[in-house]
C-alpha cells in the first residue's frame, strides 16, 4: 500500500476516477436492491448514481488532457487511509436505515479525498477541478435532501417504513417467535415429566438439553426447507433456519439449566418460575409485533403452556 502523500498527480487522479466509478456502481446496486420493496428510494439511489458518474467524465476529460489515454491501475485498497467498505450492497434485502448510513459515510471519506488531494495537487486544472468536486461533496447533504424530498416524500417514507417493518417481522421475528414458543412450551412435558419421575436434578438436566438441542435442530431444519423466500418475500432460508433454530434451542434451555442446581426443589421453582417469564415474553412479542391484543395472547400462551407443564407433571408422577 502507498500513503497518499506519495501519490502523483497522475495517480491522484485515477484514484479519483476509480472512486467515483465505484461509488457510482455502488449506489446503482443500492437502488437495484431496494427496487421491489422501495422503489422511490431506489430512484433516490439512480440520481446519486448519475451524480457520481458525472464526476467520473469530468475526471476522465481532464486525465487525458493532461496525461494521455492510459489510466493507471490504482484503487482505494492500494492507498492507506481509507475506510474499509463492508459489501452491504451484496445483501438482500437491503435494509434503509444501513443502507443511508452507508451512503453517509462515503460522502464524507469522498469529500475528505478531494479537499486533501486538492491541496497536495501543484497543477493548477488539476486543484481547480479537485477543489471544485470537493465542493460539490460537501453540498451533497442538501442536494441528497432535496433528491430525497423529491423521491422520498414524507408519506413514501411511512409506507416504506411499514414495509421494512413486515420485512423483519416475516424474516426475523415469525421465525424467532416460532422457535422461541417451540422451545418453551413443547419440551415443558418431557422436562418436567423427567423431573418429577427421577426426582434428579442433573438426570433432568440432561433431558432438558437434549429436547432443546433436538428441537432446535428440527425446528432449523423445518423453517429453512419450507421455502426459499423467492414467493413469499420472506427471505433468506438460512437466516430464517438459524433464528428459527436458535430460539427454540434458548426457550428450551431457559428452564432446563436451572437444574444444574443440585437442590431438586430448589431447581424446580426457579425452573417454573423462568416458564412463567419465557410465557410472558411469548405474549408481549405477539402484541408487539403481531398485533395480537395483550390480554389475547397471555391468555393463549399462558393456558397453552400451562396444559404442557401440567401434563409434564401428571406423566412424571404416574
Amino acid at each position: 500500500m502507498k500513503n497518499f502523500s506519495d501519490l502523483s498527480e497522475e495517480e491522484v487522479l485515477a484514484l479519483a476516477i476509480s472512486l467515483e466509478e465505484e461509488d457510482s456502481r455502488i449506489y446503482a446496486n443500492f437502488a437495484h436492491g431496494l427496487q421491489e420493496n422501495y422503489p422511490d428510494t431506489a430512484k433516490l439511489f439512480r440520481a446519486m448514481a448519475a451524480e457520481e458518474s458525472g464526476h467520473r467524465h469530468r475526471l476522465l476529460t481532464l486525465f487525458r488532457t493532461r496525461f494521455g489515454n492510459h489510466i493507471p491501475l490504482i484503487r482505494r485498497q492500494d492507498v492507506k487511509g481509507f475506510v474499509e467498505r463492508k459489501p452491504l450492497w451484496m445483501s438482500r434485502p437491503l435494509g434503509l436505515e444501513k443502507v443511508r448510513e452507508q451512503a453517509e459515510v462515503m460522502e464524507a471519506e469522498t469529500k475528505r479525498f478531494y479537499m486533501r488531494a486538492a491541496l497536495q495537487s501543484q497543477d493548477a486544472s488539476v486543484r481547480q477541478l479537485l477543489g471544485d468536486l470537493a465542493a460539490e461533496e460537501r453540498r451533497h447533504e442538501a442536494k441528497a435532501e432535496r433528491l430525497e424530498a423529491k423521491y422520498v416524500p414524507h408519506d413514501v417514507r411511512e409506507r416504506e417504513r411499514e414495509a421494512e417493518r413486515r420485512l423483519f417481522v416475516l424474516q426475523i421475528i415469525q421465525p424467532g417467535l416460532a422457535g422461541l414458543m417451540d422451545g418453551s412450551v413443547s419440551t415443558l412435558a418431557p422436562l418436567f415429566a423427567a423431573a418429577f419421575a427421577t426426582r434428579g436434578s442433573w438426570p433432568t438436566f440432561l433431558v432438558g438439553l437434549a429436547a432443546a438441542i433436538g428441537a432446535g435442530i428440527s425446528m432449523g431444519f423445518a423453517e429453512a426447507l419450507s421455502d426459499n423466500g423467492s414467493l413469499t418475500g420472506r427471505g433468506s432460508p438460512l437466516l430464517r433456519g438459524f433464528v428459527c433454530g436458535a430460539m427454540t434451542t434458548a426457550g428450551g434451555l431457559g428452564h432446563a439449566l436451572p437444574y444444574l442446581i443440585p437442590d431438586f426443589w430448589t431447581a424446580t421453582t426457579i425452573a417454573a418460575t423462568v416458564v412463567l417469564v419465557e410465557l410472558g415474553i411469548i405474549a408481549w412479542v405477539r402484541n408487539r409485533y403481531m398485533d395480537t391484543p395483550l390480554v389475547s395472547a397471555a391468555f393463549q400462551v399462558v393456558v397453552g403452556g400451562l396444559l404442557v407443564f401440567a401434563t409434564g407433571i401428571l406423566i412424571g408422577m404416574s
